[in-house]
């Protein structure tokens, strides 16, 4: 999507993205080895009852389903970050996980007119519809004037 595609309360949904216990493993002994997220063994007596992904591999899927469903193709270059993010209910192996982003707010930059900011909230829930992350992303879009 181009950013000018982008309006204030537009929703877009993508997904599912089906997680494997060997993705779960492999990112989290990679990126966030801890014993909850890379011993099924221990973690199944744990306080989560069982193996649960990393939130950032949760935040990684849904960059993937809004970067497949809306940033393709468009102008967008970069992020300054992120207002907040919420990891709301373990995410587990097998989940299928399905992501809605609501735009709140799209504008010219006022110093630099060739920029464009787009604000948007982004909601990832699991094949129950339990939302298991929360955040609110700023991304730049570089625009032709």
């Amino acid at each position: 999507m181009k950013f000018a595609d982008f309006h204030e309360g537009q929703v877009i949904t993508a997904g599912p993205y089906h997680l494997s216990q060997d993705e779960v493993l492999q990112f989290a002994n990679t990126y966030d080895p801890q014993w909850f997220h890379t011993d099924p063994e221990a973690a199944a007596q744990g306080i989560h009852g069982g193996l649960i992904a990393s939130g950032w591999q949760t935040c990684g899927i849904a960059m993937r389903l809004v970067a497949l469903a809306a940033l393709q193709g468009s102008e967008s270059f970069a992020s300054p970050g992120l207002a907040y993010v919420k990891w709301l209910h373990p995410v587990r192996p097998g989940d299928a996980l399905s992501v809605k982003a609501t735009v709140l707010q799209t504008r010219s930059s006022a110093s630099k007119p060739d920029l464009g900011i787009l604000r948007w909230r982004w909601q990832l829930y699991n094949q129950n519809e339990v939302e298991v992350l929360d955040l609110e992303a700023t991304s730049l879009f570089k625009l032709v004037v």
